[in-house]
């Protein structure tokens, strides 16, 4: 993880500081910014969000799909968790915190705004900085490359359906023309660019070129994460000025799911017999979220000034520091996690399978 992205979480309250700021200093040049619509697509934001999208990416190797049946235990789990789980999970707590618990503390006409951008927020798993995390948890690295290519797969399909249906349930109206769109700006579109830009790289200078294209790419992926977040800011600053609560009560359902999904992934591993290195991945792929999508979805569903563009800058905000404690579970609990009876008894076999091959080697 570079200094950069080991302090987001900094480098987000200062956008949220100069944002608010700069909204009112200059409120005309912000809703001059606002108003850039073509289609309801916000053009100033869409060539962010693409900068922000795209380099992320470019990392996926989409051939690892092969590599699916080797790990189709901690696959099984993490698809569970990330389709079946907590897309559901994440709109029970927002229906269960925002629209009652604490409905008295907010604004009454952003309450659906605010759920809807959570659904936003828990409906695509992360893409990039996975890789981060199952490195600081010596995940397998094969297994994270392949279950973040198939998310990335299952996204293009299954994310409108789900994002419509919860919204649906929660009786906001579902703009289908706007997340249809949104889907092909920012996840087949940015795929389809990421992967011809990804194999123009590998075949003109293999793998060292591609490092060093990703190198340049990353720091301008980030400064246009901070540029969109100080636009949001702006747009959302007199609100957060009036209610300074907002942003510690929207973080209360996001850090609990964060919480719940990972640690029912890392059990449900632990149940299967899945060795710790896909295991410690598989938690965090299911618990973190692919919030760039969620930012870029929220603006073009309901709006810069939105409670769903709010509510889904606090997953931004909160990611590094809950998901670096989610690391430091899974690697605390590594031998406990190894304890298991399903982890032994596949442990066992390896080791006896191992033996036997090194055996009929030396015969």
């Amino acid at each position: 993880m570079s200094t950069f992205e080991r302090y987001l979480t900094a480098w987000v309250v200062l956008c949220i500081v100069a944002g608010v700021a700069l909204g009112h200093a200059f409120p005309d040049v912000f809703q001059a910014i606002g108003g850039a619509e073509i289609a309801k697509v916000n053009l100033p934001v869409a060539v962010l969000i693409w900068l922000m999208i795209i380099p992320m990416l470019v990392k996926i190797d989409f051939s690892a799909l092969g590599q699916v049946k080797e790990y189709w235990r901690g696959i099984g789990v993490t698809l569970f968790i990330n389709w079946a789980v907590k897309p559901f999970s994440m709109a029970a707590l927002g229906w269960l915190f925002i629209g009652y618990v604490f409905a008295p503390y907010l604004p009454a006409d952003q309450i659906s705004s605010y759920i809807a951008g959570l659904i936003l927020l828990a409906a695509a798993p992360c893409t990039a900085m996975v890789f981060v995390w199952s490195n600081l948890s010596d995940g397998e690295p094969h297994f994270t490359l392949s279950q973040v290519a198939l998310n990335d797969v299952i996204m293009v399909v299954a994310f409108a359906p789900i994002v419509g249906l919860l919204l649906g349930l929660s009786a906001i109206t579902v703009p289908w023309e706007t997340l249809l769109l949104s889907v092909a700006l920012y996840i087949i579109v940015p795929v389809i660019i990421a992967q011809v830009v990804r194999r123009g790289v590998l075949s003109g200078g293999g793998q060292p070129a591609l490092a060093a294209l990703l190198g340049k790419l990353q720091p301008l992926s980030l400064i246009a994460l901070l540029t969109t977040l100080v636009l949001l800011f702006g747009f959302q600053g007199e609100q957060i000025i009036a209610q300074p609560l907002i942003i510690a009560i929207l973080a209360v359902p996001i850090l609990i799911q964060v919480y719940f999904n990972s640690g029912l992934a890392y059990l449900l591993n632990r149940i299967t017999g899945e060795a710790h290195c896909v295991a410690a991945p598989s938690a965090l792929i299911g618990a973190s979220n692919f919030f760039e999508l969620a930012v870029a979805a929220a603006i073009s569903l309901f709006g810069f000034s939105s409670g769903a563009a709010l509510a889904t800058v606090v997953g931004v905000l909160i990611e590094v520091p809950v998901m670096l404690s989610v690391v430091r579970i899974v690697n605390a609990t590594k031998g406990w996690y190894e304890a298991g009876p399903a982890v032994q008894r596949r442990a066992d076999i390896a080791r006896v399978s191992a033996n036997e091959l090194t055996d009929s080697v030396n015969g």
